[in-house]
């Protein structure tokens, strides 16, 4: 997202279920995989799609009037497209919670569900903070949503695109956030959880923006998202300005390795994922990671625009669509992105 960029640069100036990609084998081609029309559905950005155990692919995404959090189910992943949209959540009339609801992900945590999520205040739609949803349900749909509050961080300041993962037995949250001390937007953070909705011990710096990738137009690392494979963790996170300068960037580490030590991380000296000329999309990025239906293939979800120039500030343009496509992996057992499929014939 861009425009809080803009405030932060003057102000710094002064598999817990199935939904988090860890199913899936190593070895699964990418051209095994069915076809998918994209976009899959229009003018849903920053998508999070879980494939719960219940057989279900579950979406929620960024809405275009930033008011409010939804979500769809299907059998399939080509279902969502035309499956019912349902409000879980609207925001508040005033105070926290009450503007920019940004990047809501779903996830099922000890026989509850939760929804991460990023939001400001009525007073300052900048100060914008992590929040979490819970319903005890089995059915995301039934039951009720309870707000559990804000996420709490070492500063009181810029956070969101909350993700948790589980990994070796424990629980993280990543996260992006902007450091008081520096003069940037944000970076990417790392903490064990306590709860669903609470941090625990360290909170450790994994990414800073400083290659040119990273910093075109904004100095931002943000929306991270786990995938483990071939004995690897792998974190994806998207960098730059929201446009088609956009990218998606990769942090790779040991799935041995302690999580929480910097050192164990690698950076990417490229981004793995970008805008693409030939394919007419651009800007891909804020991803997250599902398995296609014959439960082995990997699927890269994520939103794109099919136009390079944008009028005014690019969070004020709705066309972020939600986009899917199978991807496969390198000789050396890193994930192989490929570039950003082309718009379905179907779908133009």
């Amino acid at each position: 997202m861009t425009s809080r960029r803009t405030v932060l640069q003057g102000a710094a100036g002064a598999a817990a279920g199935l939904g988090l990609a860890a199913v899936g084998t190593a070895g699964a081609r990418a051209a095994d995989a069915p076809p998918y029309v994209n976009p899959l559905v229009r003018q849903r950005a920053d998508p999070h799609i879980v494939r719960h155990t219940d057989g279900h692919y579950y979406l929620t995404a960024t809405v275009p009037e930033y008011d409010r959090i939804v979500l769809r189910r299907a059998r399939t992943i080509g279902g969502l497209a035309d499956a019912p949209e349902t409000v879980l959540w609207r925001k508040h009339d005033s105070g926290e919670m009450a503007a920019h609801i940004w990047a809501p992900e779903i996830h099922f945590v000890d026989g509850a569900w939760y929804v991460h999520f990023a939001a400001g205040r009525s007073d300052d739609v900048w100060a914008i903070r992590m929040y979490v949803l819970e319903n005890t349900s089995a059915d995301p749909f039934a039951g009720s949503w309870t707000e559990k509050g804000r996420i709490a961080t070492a500063w009181d300041s810029f956070s969101l695109d909350a993700t948790t993962f589980l990994h070796g037995g424990t629980r993280y949250l990543a996260w992006a956030q902007h450091d008081p001390s520096q003069d940037n937007n944000t970076d990417l953070y790392l903490s064990a959880m306590d709860s669903p909705w609470s941090v625990t011990g360290p909170q450790v710096r994994l990414s800073r923006p400083e290659l040119p990738w990273e910093t075109a137009g904004f100095a931002v690392n943000e929306g991270p998202a786990y995938l483990r494979r071939n004995g690897r963790v792998f974190l994806t996170y998207s960098a730059s300005a929201t446009d088609a300068r956009y990218c998606v960037g990769l942090l790779t580490a040991p799935d041995t390795a302690d999580l929480l030590d910097p050192a164990a991380w690698t950076k990417s000296r490229e981004p793995v994922f970008a805008s693409n000329e030939g394919t007419s999309q651009y800007g891909p990025g804020h991803n997250s990671f599902t398995v296609a239906e014959d439960g082995a293939t990997d699927v890269l979800v994520y939103h794109a625009r099919q136009y390079r120039e944008i009028e005014g500030d690019p969070l004020d343009d709705p066309n972020r669509h939600t986009r899917v496509q199978p991807f496969g992996w390198h000789a050396d057992g890193t994930p192989d992105f490929g570039a950003p499929v082309a718009d379905s014939p179907a779908a133009r």
